[in-house]
């Protein structure tokens, strides 16, 4: 059966995703918030990890996080659940760089057809953590098969964003849901098509609408 490709982010009510386990973690364009998630992380975010990582998979990793990721967890103590179980697991890194993935385990992916290739073989789901450069492109060539949003309730008004730059638009069903005690709200979705458009007005738009937005094309509004 062929793969399914699965985002899981820890994210924002402003839809950052940088950084969340702690200072240190990444802060690129001095982002001042590492660890942002701990203090307000309640049995939701727990057991949707539990959930997720209960299944078989393989980690899907863009090079920062792979780096962040292989600097850690090899030198965590090895009897520890997290430690163990990516130990054990494949990680397949989307990177163009040349340089030598030393954790072991470890399988570079040249580009995004040799990811779509890996997709379509027989295997245990690829599981993307951290990875903010991945979605657009892999959302823009339909290879997301589902989100794990773990959305926290906090703003954090700067830093990586999920839906960056080069992001499609389009129209996402929701799968399941769960609400913990302090906040957090765990949003499952699954990619349906492409974003429609439509609207509520019930009548001709008036003159002065007409005008307005004739202004807003003009930049004068």
């Amino acid at each position: 059966m062929p793969r399914r490709i699965i985002g899981a982010a820890f994210i924002s009510l402003d839809g950052v995703i940088q950084a969340p386990g702690g200072p240190g973690e990444d802060d690129q364009g001095n982002f001042p918030y590492g660890g942002w998630l701990e203090p307000v992380a309640d049995e939701a975010i727990g057991e949707q990890i539990d959930s997720l990582f209960d299944a078989p998979f393989d980690l899907l990793l863009g090079r920062r996080t792979y780096d962040i990721f292989a600097s850690y967890w090899p030198f965590q103590p090895p009897d520890g659940p997290i430690a163990s179980l990516f130990a054990r697991v494949a990680k397949f890194v989307l990177t163009r760089s040349d340089a030598r993935l030393e954790w072991e385990g470890s399988h570079r992916l040249a580009n995004i057809d040799a990811l779509a290739a890996l997709k379509q073989q027989d295997g245990p789901d690829l599981v993307i953590q951290g990875s903010s450069t991945l979605y657009p492109q892999l959302l823009q060539r339909g290879l997301i098969d589902r989100l794990v949003l773990m959305l926290a309730p906090v703003a954090i008004g700067q830093g990586k964003r999920l839906f960056g730059e080069g992001t499609p638009p389009g129209t996402f069903k929701l799968i399941e849901q769960r609400v913990g005690s302090g906040g957090n709200v765990v949003l499952t979705y699954e990619p349906v098509g492409k974003l429609e458009t439509g609207t509520f007005a019930t009548q001709e738009p008036s003159d002065r609408e007409l005008e307005r937005r004739e202004k807003v094309k003009a930049g004068t509004w």
